[in-house]
């Protein structure tokens, strides 16, 4: 039996009306969790963004791969309430289990409660107790750093093989449920370690030696002569605009421009996927160079962690993913809850296509605005460390973190509850 999903008060209304309820949900949210002035647990930016990143992966894991298995039958709220406690308990598992417990038996720097225990035995030869600290310092938490940056590489590598490879080589077959989706994860998470060591070990092999002398077994940032930084924000900078044009083609794009690819599988995978690596570091050298033209690089300079020795580079790439970020709730909502409405009839023509396209630029542009320049993140979201001139908010201003967070109830919606209250769910 099919079913017809239709916006309850018509559009643009029902868009309006979700969009408030999401960012009404998510602000409460952030109150409750990670505010650090006001807020009740105030978990900022650690370990709150380590679960809030985790929630996310998994939610794609359980939609995208199972298929909501085995709740796809129940009916919302029912099934949204069902799966968003076993997103927390699949959460908890995979951090705690996982990555603690048995991929940090052997990878201590995936391991915050190794790194832990290690601190807890005191002085080795030739590292201090106070240098050992700094590895579970508050402002280090380099653990759980690294499982965040293993989640940002699985935010492109588990889902490009469903957006642009059709999930093949998993399908076309006859697996079902629940056997479809472990096959589907093991292949992308074999190909998230291949990603995640190449682009993020070697960053953990110089902070290792760093601090303990060595980091051989890890290799060291093999990017630094050509980039100017051996900081793993230059890997966050192009790979979130990867992950923005990769999620941009099912979502405003509707599919478009890999359309034009007329092969069969794999091949149209293999070039659409190349189109969206050059096509996402091109956006994020962009950014790179064109981040100058409105932030006043003096001041930013003057304002950088002793550590920079007062390169600005590490700060332009991860500004760069920041700027990405702010694609995500209007391209997100623009498709999931304003259902791709362009004045255009033909909402798959060319025309609608970059209409969408300039549209969601056009509103990063504006929330870009609010959050630094009219500073959101100081008075809604009570981040302490964005006080000061707009040179210290562009530096501390963690508005990416926020960004993932605004987005996990519209998804949440979208993917468990299938779009209740919102929608009104017709079968025919």
């Amino acid at each position: 039996m099919a079913e017809t999903l239709k916006p309850r008060w018509g559009q643009p209304a029902t868009g309006i009306i979700s969009n408030i309820v999401f960012f009404l949900v998510a602000l409460l949210t952030w109150y409750i969790f990670s505010d650090e002035t006001r807020g009740l647990v105030k978990a900022f930016p650690y370990p709150f963004v380590l679960y809030l990143a985790m929630m996310i992966l998994v939610g794609l894991w359980q939609h995208m791969f199972f298929g909501d298995w085995p709740f796809q039958n129940l009916s919302p709220p029912i099934r949204g309430l069902v799966q968003t406690v076993m997103n927390l308990i699949i959460s908890w598992i995979v951090i705690h289990i996982v990555f603690y417990r048995i991929l940090g038996l052997g990878f201590n720097f995936l391991s915050q409660s190794n790194l832990e225990a290690i601190v807890a035995l005191g002085p080795v030869k030739g590292v201090s107790a106070l240098e050992l600290k700094t590895l579970v310092a508050p402002a280090g938490k380099f653990a759980e750093r690294a499982v965040v940056t293993f989640v940002l590489i699985g935010f492109f590598s588990y889902p490009f093989v469903t957006i642009l490879f059709a999930k093949w080589p998993i399908r076309p077959s006859d697996l079902t449920q629940p056997q479809a989706g472990f096959a589907e994860l093991g292949w992308c998470s074999l190909l998230t370690l291949f990603f995640y060591v190449v682009l993020i070990v070697p960053f953990w092999g110089w902070l290792w030696e760093t601090v303990f002398g060595t980091g051989i077994a890890m290799g060291k940032p093999w990017w630094t002569a050509s980039v100017g930084t051996h900081h793993v924000h230059w890997v966050f900078g192009w790979w979130e605009w990867m992950i923005i044009v990769l999620f941009m083609t099912p979502n405003v794009w509707r599919m478009k421009p890999w359309t034009l690819i007329k092969l069969p599988q794999p091949w149209k995978g293999v070039i659409s996927f190349v189109c969206v690596f050059v096509l996402g570091y091109a956006l994020g050298s962009l950014c790179v160079k064109l981040i100058p033209a409105w932030v006043n690089m003096d001041d930013v300079i003057s304002h950088l962690p002793a550590g920079d020795k007062g390169s600005p580079i590490r700060f332009l790439w991860y500004h760069a993913a920041e700027i990405a970020g702010f694609t995500l709730v209007p391209f997100l909502a623009w498709h999931h809850y304003f259902d791709d409405m362009v004045p255009m009839q033909d909402k798959d023509s060319w025309a609608a296509f970059w209409f969408r396209t300039v549209g969601v630029l056009v509103l990063a542009i504006i929330t870009y605005f609010i959050y630094y320049v009219i500073n959101f993140g100081f008075w809604g979201l009570g981040i302490h460390h964005m006080h000061g001139d707009l040179a210290e908010r562009y530096i501390n201003g963690e508005s990416l973190i926020w960004n993932f967070w605004y987005i996990i109830p519209l998804l949440w919606n979208e993917w468990f509850f299938h779009k209740w209250p919102f929608y009104v769910h017709e079968d025919h």
